[in-house]
């Protein structure tokens, strides 16, 4: 199956970044500020999805736990069908623990036509 490659990928970018620190910000001042890099992302297959894949719930309780690991305000970004985020959004909260202590934000955007399925964790802007 192809989409068990991409599972395998995404398993190993979050062995790889784990919960390292994010490298220090530029000292040089900007006019701009600088935009806000993700944490990490992922495309969602679309029959992972559409199975509710056992490994695509695992992939996203980690995604979720990883948010929750971070030491600034994040933001989870869901992009996907309406009728999808009840899975997706409860298969990442799993991931969370209970007592976590960063501040947790969980967006859901639907997907336009052939814009593809993701999840993105990145530090909230502002906060």
């Amino acid at each position: 199956m192809k989409w068990a490659a991409s599972f395998f990928a995404i398993a190993v970018a979050f062995a790889a970044t784990g919960c390292a620190p994010m490298p220090a910000a530029s000292t040089a001042q900007t006019d701009k500020p600088a935009p806000v890099a993700d944490i990490i992302r992922f495309e969602i297959p679309a029959d992972a999805l559409g199975a509710r894949d056992p490994q695509l719930t695992a992939i996203l309780a980690k995604a979720g736990a990883l948010a929750a690991a971070q030491k600034q305000p994040t933001t989870i970004l869901v992009t996907a069908l309406a009728q999808d985020f009840p899975y997706l959004n409860q298969a990442i909260w799993k991931g969370v623990p209970a007592r976590h202590t960063v501040r947790l934000s969980l967006e859901n955007l639907t997907a336009g036509a052939r814009q593809p399925y993701s999840v993105s964790i990145k530090p909230t802007q502002g906060g």
